[in-house]
Formats: structure tokens, sequence, C-alpha cells
């Protein structure tokens, strides 16, 4: 991909990610650092321990930073920041223009339970130094886990339970003939997502104890249509991400018999056409990701139903962008660009919040 010449003045972009180190190629934030860099824009990566508050009061951070002014592709700028001589430079994270978070609560739930909270809380510090932090930090607090999700109408969403009682579980699922999702309230990637039959049998106990083991479980209405896969549709500002008249939308499916179509699941893709189903739900969902400042989401659709919003780390743009070859970083990059013209027009008195969503 060809990289397309900063239409602005240079900004100063910095990725919030878990760790620089577990970073990959294939990962939405390399491709937008990349993107960012070869327009000509200062680009820094922080991990949620790389944070600093001073002694004089003053957000820092221990950043990767990239040293060259452009990469011909992900895999350049990820060796570049993550080699054994990689750049790592303390810088004011106040002295930032844009922050996106773009770290993964989930992936910390076990070895390092403090650090998502920890990474918000200093984002909130940075916007009140007029950072422009995106998704909304202090939202972004509330939305640290699947029960975000009840808080959209009952239109969007399959039936759902949430509880640590086995019995409430086995209870659901006898309600719904049989069937039914059984996951992690907090969790991704598809992991330890288990779908009940009525041939599941003792094996429901299993996936029960698998799930509660580390906290509370969902458990969902099967939804017939999801053995063809889901659709993962991106939504910037609220609204659906479209480019040139294409979606960035792609069909997820997985063919080997295995229930999750998550990517890190072994799923597959094929690029899809939202249809109509598809845009009457993100309409439905556009005010309340508006209200909340979740600039960059996920929407994992079933046919008429949601299924899940990502708003942490809502991942895809590179595949969008491999799938239509249309430039969906370069426009999410034009858009930051935007939102720092905006600020500064302004005087700094609008709001992260109105920012996040302007």
């Amino acid at each position: 991909m060809n990289a397309a010449p900063a239409t602005s003045a240079p900004i100063k972009l910095g990725f919030v990610v878990n760790d620089v180190a577990t970073e990959k190629n294939n990962y939405t934030t390399i491709r937008l650092a990349r993107t960012a860099v070869n327009r000509g824009h200062q680009v820094a990566l922080i991990g949620l321990g790389d944070f600093i508050y001073d002694a004089n009061g003053t957000v820092r951070a221990r950043a990767h930073v990239p040293r060259e002014s452009h990469y011909a592709d992900d895999d350049a700028l990820l060796a570049d920041l993550q080699g054994p001589d990689a750049e790592i430079h303390r810088i004011s994270v106040e002295d930032l223009d844009v922050l996106m978070l773009r770290s993964d609560p989930a992936e910390e739930v076990v070895e390092r339970p403090w650090a998502p909270n920890s990474g918000l809380l200093f984002a909130q510090l940075a916007a009140l130094k007029h950072v422009i932090v995106l998704n909304d930090p202090t939202h972004l607090t509330d939305a640290s886990n699947k029960t975000y999700f009840q808080h959209f109408p009952e239109e969007v969403r399959p039936v759902t339970c949430i509880t640590l009682d086995a019995d409430e579980i086995k209870s659901f699922i006898q309600s719904h003939d049989g069937y039914g999702v059984i996951k992690p309230l907090q969790g991704s990637g598809g992991q330890s997502v288990f779908v009940v039959t009525p041939d599941s049998g003792a094996n429901l106990n299993q996936m029960i104890e698998a799930v509660t083991r580390d906290g509370y479980a969902i458990v969902q209405e099967y939804l017939p249509k999801a053995v063809d896969g889901d659709l993962r549709l991106l939504t910037l500002n609220g609204r659906p991400l479209c480019v040139d008249g294409k979606y960035a939308c792609f069909r997820r499916y997985n063919d080997s018999g295995d229930a999750r179509s998550n990517i890190t699941a072994g799923g597959k893709i094929d690029m899809a056409v939202p249809d109509e189903d598809a845009l009457r739900l993100a309409e439905i969902v556009a005010p309340k990701l508006m209200r909340d400042g979740m600039y960059l989401a996920g929407l994992d659709i079933v046919g008429d139903k949601m299924m899940e919003i990502n708003v942490d780390t809502p991942g895809g743009i590179n595949m969008a962008e491999e799938l239509t070859g249309v430039d969906f970083s370069g426009h999410i990059v034009s858009d930051l660009e935007r939102k720092v013209r905006l600020r500064d027009q302004y005087n700094r008195t609008l709001t992260n919040n109105e920012l996040a969503m302007m």
C-alpha cells in the first residue's frame, strides 16, 4: 500500500497497548501507526506498565518510538519497535495531540489485573491536559466488560443471563430447548466460548466450570444463523466506516467445526457488504456510542442481532484493507488530523467527549 502524503501539519500520536513486545503484524494498531508515520506524523507506542506520574505532576511514559520516516510494510515497523536496539524515549504524554487506547483488558485478567484500570486513569489525566483520548477514557472505564453491552436497546441483543450459578445457567439453557452460548464476562478472541446443544449432555457441567472458574459467565440464546459466522462491522464517530462507497466490513466464519468465528480462534474471513439488518443495528446503537465517546468500535452481528460491541481493541482494519483495497487506515488518520485542527481552532475549549465524536 502506497503511503499517502500528510494533508495537515504533523501531529503527535500515541498508542496505548498491552505491551509493545506482544504486538503482532496483523494488529490494527500497527497498521494505524505505520500509516501515521508514513504521513509524516510523530508516533509513540506505550505499554500499560510504562506510564509515569512524575514529581512535578506531569504524566510521562517510556515509549517505543519508530526511528524511520517510512516503512514499506507492517512487519518492518514492528521489527523496528521490537528489535534489541529499539528506540525508547521518556516522553511527556501531555504533549501528545492524540492518545489512542488500544489495550485489551482480557489479556491482563490473570497476570496483571491492575493494568487496564491503571492505563485508563493515566489516560484520564492526559485528557485533562487537552490530549484527545480515544476512545473516551471515562466511559471506557464503564465499558471494561461485557455488561456494557446490556446498556444498549434490547432490540439489538440476544436474550442474556449473567450469573455464577450453574443451576441458573442450566435453567436458562433448558428454557431455550437445550440451546445456548456460554462465555466469560471478561474475555476476547473466542476464549472459553461454548455452544450448547441438546446433545451436550454431561459436557455442560465441564463447559460451565471452564467459564466460571475465572468469574461470571454470560449465557445467551443461540442464534441459528451463527453457523454461517458473523459480520464484523467497524464504526467511526458512531457510524459505519465507509470509504469510497465500501464498508469496513467482513464476514468471519469457521469451517473446521469450531463454533467460534474469531480470527484468533482459527476463523476465516470474506469480504462482506452489510445488509439491511446490519445497518439497522448500527443505526440503533449509534446514539449511545456517540454519547459515550466510542470513536472506533467493532460491531459483531449475527442475523438481526448483535453479539458483542468491541470498544477496547476493535480490529480488522488491515483485513478490510486487504479485502477491498481501500485505505481505511488513511481515512482514520485524516480524521484524527481533523480533530486536532478543531481542538486548536476552538482554543481547546471542546471537551474530550465532544471531540471524540465530532
